[in-house]
């Protein structure tokens, strides 16, 4: 099946720049790229949506990159914050990229040992530490109109919130994920990023960049956000985010928060966060109508993604 099918029958996908085009287009291999956030050594399930997207891409045949944002992790990305993040150093930043890596390769193969399209993971700090300010200016930001910027959700938000505002650096965030889009099409020749629901705004505007640079045509996707039936957030626990290294959440504690899944959100979960078959759900919905008390998805749920993960 093609995979943006998948995605969808999962209930991954909330919106695309390009439905029709992106079916037909990954009919063949492609290059997708995600970028994650190197703000710790560990992600947290609240990244889980997005790993299991990129895996999807890679066992459909596809090519996936991990993007570490080492440049873009020094600015902060205004997305869905109300406040601005505090600076990383280089060193922070490098061992995070390592322990990131190593959660990844739980879900997405860098070796090529079981996938004919090893994973690579990057870093933007890479390629971005060197642009003189003249030259992004000159080469990036030009392409932008500050009228379209300011209109972008993303932005808009943190200008209606008087007593935090934006700084000119986060306001800058969007050019430098746009960089990194036009980046990788040139380099790796991924034509697709995929990211969460706050993306939007960013990726389309590496679209535009893509297509004012080259004359070509870049794709997004932006995957739901995924949220709990009791209005709670997802991830959090009273302890804090749950976290995919056992040394901040232990192996218990993990298998724990989704044992306790609520009956309304386990078979969305079970979507989303295990490669168990749509029948195989199927029949676990079965059970939950017949005998709820046994909780077979939530034992089903948290067995298996605590098998991944750990």
């Amino acid at each position: 099946m093609n995979v943006l099918n998948t995605l969808k029958d999962r209930g991954f996908i909330e919106r695309t720049t390009d439905d029709n085009a992106l079916i037909e287009l990954l009919e063949t291999p492609q290059t997708v790229y995600i970028g994650f956030d190197p703000t710790s050594h560990s992600l947290h399930i609240g990244s889980l949506v997005q790993i299991m997207t990129l895996s999807h891409f890679q066992q459909h045949g596809h090519k996936a990159i991990a993007l570490v944002g080492g440049a873009t992790g020094m600015i902060g990305d205004p997305s869905g914050k109300t406040e601005e993040r505090k600076f990383l150093t280089e060193d922070n930043l490098r061992s995070n990229e390592e322990g990131i890596k190593k959660q990844l390769a739980q879900f997405i193969d860098f070796t090529g040992k079981s996938s004919d399209q090893p994973a690579i993971m990057v870093n933007n700090f890479d390629w971005t530490k060197g642009i003189s300010y003249i030259e992004w200016l000159r080469d990036v930001g030009k392409a932008f109109s500050v009228n379209v910027m300011v209109n972008k959700e993303s932005v808009k938000r943190r200008f209606e919130e008087r007593d935090q505002g934006i700084s000119y650096t986060e306001f800058s965030y969007m050019l430098l994920q746009a960089h990194d889009f036009l980046h990788l099409f040139k380099e790796y020749d991924c034509n697709i990023q995929a990211g969460g629901s706050d993306q939007w705004g960013n990726i389309t505007s590496g679209i535009d960049l893509i297509r004012r640079k080259t004359g070509a045509q870049a794709y997004g996707i932006t995957s739901i956000l995924v949220t709990k039936s009791s209005g709670e957030k997802f991830g959090k626990s009273e302890g804090g985010n749950i976290w995919l290294d056992s040394s901040l959440t232990s192996v218990w504690d993990f298998y724990q928060y989704f044992i306790r899944t609520n009956d309304e959100d386990v078979l969305s979960y079970l979507k989303l966060f295990t490669f168990l078959s749509l029948d195989e759900i199927a029949r676990l919905e079965e059970e939950l109508q017949n005998d709820p008390g046994k909780r077979s998805p939530q034992k089903r749920l948290a067995w298996e993604i605590t098998a991944i993960v750990h």
